[in-house]
Formats: structure tokens, C-alpha cells, sequence
């Protein structure tokens, strides 16, 4: 069979090529993105906004980035001075979700509304996750969601406060059911002893995740901060990156929330979007291997210029976590992120592994401005891989843990889109093919 499909498609291949001058013949940008590199604009938002250059007589020019949720620099909600401790991440749920920061008695009803929705449905861990195991937890995570439309008695209701409603549901049980499918997955296929907590409603969601992935629950205070501003930081971005414009689109069919968000999972699961953490993590041990965390930045130079000529790690050519689609000079997330992993390599005894990534990282942008020309800068997931290593977060769960942040962003766009576009989305495509006759299959 695999020999007839590829020569049915290598014939495709002759009858069927586009010219890439087309593109610019008709002007259709690739890919969404204009000449410059910058974004073309599908649609308004005020939940976040993602600044990574600024224009200067209609030119792109690069800058400093910065992240705004909901108007508020995410700098300043991570630095604020803290008399107590906080959740950061249920905070910043609250302020994407409604827009404003709340105060202390409105902060108290949403977490206890977060907190109550935390269990899972009566026999559910059973019915769906512990009898049914599955090796790839990106597409049972998928799976997971589209199961609880079946437990939702009003799944098909799309007005505005009911998908609030239900967003708001899904935020809360995702952290556990991201736990649970990974214990059940390693029980089953590695053949580890299987541990099930309870959820503890006096937990963040932070917390909660810490406390389900080890066997004996227990975690340090730092481990559960460095943990809460991880989340923070992958809440939102923008509602034109991938699996956010993916759930705008899915749900401007009209659909409900569990389609949009199970469409949203399938989206984040490429390794262009929400799997890069992992892609790092693998590069940078490889990294290691060859030349340990004490190497020269002579030896750290010359292992980058291998990975540039695709000559080590996959041969790509790419050297994962540094460079961003819209960040130039700074992508403020990984600054954030980089103090919280100094200040947790300092408790787990990892500095020099640390002090390694930020060498590698300031080598590997000078290069490519000196072989490119242009500015870049190491991204959020240059260093979210290394802090989940140290939290003893296993890397099946990299990228569900960019799910469990990111879903209320997906929840915010969806609702938003409801609320002021409401139109489905449906752009164009231009047929550059000919026009041909039917053929009789005798005459083939």
C-alpha cells in the first residue's frame, strides 16, 4: 500500500505544483504574516497585547519587549512587592477573564469558585482516564476534554456567560486531569507504582499539580512560586498566535467551548508552538553531553556554529529557544522566567547548569546577528524546559503544562470574539489551477 500511495503522490507532485511567485503575484501572505515579518491583522482584542518592535516612518524597528495583560505590564504583576503570599497565576486569570484586577472579597469568591470546581465528575477518574491509557498525552488531554462535553448537561449552550461558565470549569479540572492521565500512562506503560491523590481545594493550581505528580505531595514554597509565575507567563499571548486564533476560529462556527479548546490542545501540540520547551530540553542535554557545563565559551561557541551549519543535535540548522516570531531585542517572559530559575537553581544546588544556559544563550545571539545580521533573543521556552526539569516535572508533561496557562487566554479570546466580531471566520483562497474537461477513465 505504501508503494501505490507515493507514487500516486509523486504524481500529484507534477500535476499539481504551485509557483511560489504566485504568492506575490496575488499577494497572499504566507502563513499570515507580511514582507517585514510582522503579523497581518485578523481581528481586535483588548485582553493582551505582545510588543516586540515598534514602527518608525512606517518601518519596522526592533525594541524591547514587553507583555500587557489586560492594559498591566506582566512585569510589574510578577515584581510587585508581596506583604503576603498570593496566587499570581489565579490573579492574572481573573484579570484576563474580567479585565480588571479584583479586589480581596472578589479575588476570595473566584479562587473558592476555581477551588470547588476542582474535582473531577463522580467515577470519571475511573470511567476515562485510569481504564483507558494512552502513550501520546497531548492527544488524551484532547480526548479528555470532548469527554467532558458528554457530562455537561447544557454542552451545546454558547451564550456568553455560560461559556464563561464552562471556561471557568475546564480552567479548574485540566491541572488534575493532566496529573492523572501522566500517572495513569507511566502505570501502565513503564510499569511504575500508580499514585492517585485528592485534590486539596486550599491549594493554587500550582499547587495542585506539584502535589499530584509526587508521590508523597509535598513541595517547597519556592518550587510552588517559580511554578505559579511559569503558568502566569504562558496565560496569554496575543490573539494571534496558533492555538488561540485556532479556538476564534473553531468557536466562530458557533460550536461549543469543549470543541474549541480540544482544537486549541491539537494546535499547541506542534512542535512550532507549544512543543519547543521540549525541543530545548533535548538540545540543551545533548549540549552537555558533549562538552559539560564547565566548557570554555570557546567550546560553547563552536558547538553553536555546529548546530547552525547542521552539523549536531537534529540538523535543523535551528537553535531552539532563541529567536521569536514578534520579539527582537528581549522577549520579556524569559527574563522573568531566568530570575525565577537563578533563584530555584540556587535552592536545588543547579547554579552551574543555569550559569551554562545563560552563556549558551548570549553566544548563540551574538552568532546569529554576526552570520544574519539581525537581533534576536532567547525565548520563554529557552527556559521554561529547565525549570520544569528542576521542579521534577517530567517532559511528557512540557507542554500540557503551556495547556493548563494558556487555557484561560483561549477562554478570554473566545468569549471576546462572541462578544464584537461574531462573525464566522472564512478568509479566501485564489485558484491558480486550470480548467479542465472530464475524462471518460478509458481515456485515462
Amino acid at each position: 500500500m505504501e508503494n501505490k500511495i507515493q507514487s500516486f503522490f509523486e504524481k500529484s507532485l507534477r500535476e499539481n505544483e504551485i509557483d511560489n511567485e504566485l504568492y506575490k503575484v496575488y499577494s497572499v501572505k504566507k502563513g499570515l504574516r507580511n514582507e517585514d515579518g510582522t503579523g497581518v491583522l485578523v481581528g481586535l482584542t483588548r485582553i493582551s497585547d505582545v510588543v516586540g518592535y515598534k514602527k518608525v516612518d512606517n518601518e519596522k524597528v526592533d525594541d524591547y519587549g514587553s507583555l500587557y495583560y489586560r492594559g498591566i505590564n506582566v512585569k510589574d504583576i510578577v515584581q510587585a512587592p508581596r506583604r503576603e503570599k498570593r496566587y499570581l497565576f489565579e490573579e492574572v486569570c481573573f484579570l484576563i477573564l474580567f479585565g480588571y484586577l479584583p479586589n480581596e472579597q472578589e479575588f476570595l469568591e473566584f479562587k473558592q469558585i476555581l477551588s470547588d470546581n476542582y474535582e473531577l465528575p463522580p467515577h470519571y477518574l475511573e470511567a476515562n482516564i485510569l481504564g483507558f491509557p494512552a502513550k501520546n498525552l497531548m492527544n488524551k488531554l484532547q480526548q479528555e476534554v470532548l469527554m467532558l462535553y458528554g457530562y455537561d448537561q447544557d454542552a451545546d449552550n454558547i451564550g456568553i456567560r455560560e461559556t464563561l461558565e464552562k471556561g471557568i470549569n475546564l480552567l479548574a479540572k485540566i491541572p488534575s486531569i493532566v496529573c492523572y492521565t501522566y500517572q495513569t500512562k507511566v502505570h501502565y506503560f513503564e510499569e511504575q507504582s500508580l499514585f492517585i491523590h485528592h485534590v486539596n481545594k486550599d491549594y493554587s493550581i500550582a499547587e495542585t499539580i506539584l502535589a499530584l505528580l509526587r508521590d508523597d505531595g509535598m513541595f517547597s514554597e519556592k518550587e510552588a512560586e517559580v511554578l505559579d509565575v511559569a503558568l502566569l507567563l504562558h496565560a496569554d499571548h496575543g490573539g494571534g498566535n496558533n492555538s488561540t486564533f485556532t479556538n476564534v476560529v473553531i468557536s466562530s462556527t458557533g460550536t461549543d467551548i469543549y470543541s474549541a479548546v480540544a482544537g486549541a490542545i491539537g494546535s499547541l501540540k506542534g512542535p512550532r508552538h507549544g512543543g519547543a520547551n521540549l525541543a530545548v530540553k533535548q538540545q540543551m542535554e545533548l549540549v552537555i553531553d558533549e562538552i559539560s557545563t564547565h566548557a570554555t565559551d570557546e567550546q560553547i561557541q563552536s558547538i553553536i556554529e555546529r548546530i547552525l551549519d547542521k552539523q549536531f543535535n537534529d540538523h535543523s540548522g535551528l537553535i531552539y529557544g532563541i529567536g521569536h516570531a514578534v520579539y527582537t531585542l528581549s522577549d520579556p517572559r524569559s527574563e522573568i522566567l531566568s530570575e525565577k530559575c537563578k533563584e530555584l537553581a540556587i535552592e536545588k544546588g543547579r547554579i552551574d547548569e543555569y550559569q551554562f544556559y545563560c552563556r549558551f544563550a548570549q553566544i548563540a545571539i551574538e552568532e546569529i546577528y554576526r552570520r544574519k545580521g539581525i537581533h534576536v533573543c532567547s525565548n520563554v521556552d529557552f527556559y521554561s524546559g529547565l525549570v520544569y526539569d528542576m521542579l521534577g516535572i517530567p517532559s511528557d508533561l512540557y507542554t500540557l503544562l503551556f495547556v493548563v496557562g494558556r487555557t484561560v487566554g483561549w477562554i478570554a479570546h473566545n468569549i471576546e470574539n462572541k462578544l464584537y466580531s461574531n462573525r464566522i471566520i472564512r478568509p479566501a483562497t485564489k485558484y491558480v489551477g486550470e480548467v479542465k474537461e472530464y475524462e471518460d477513465i478509458e481515456k485515462r
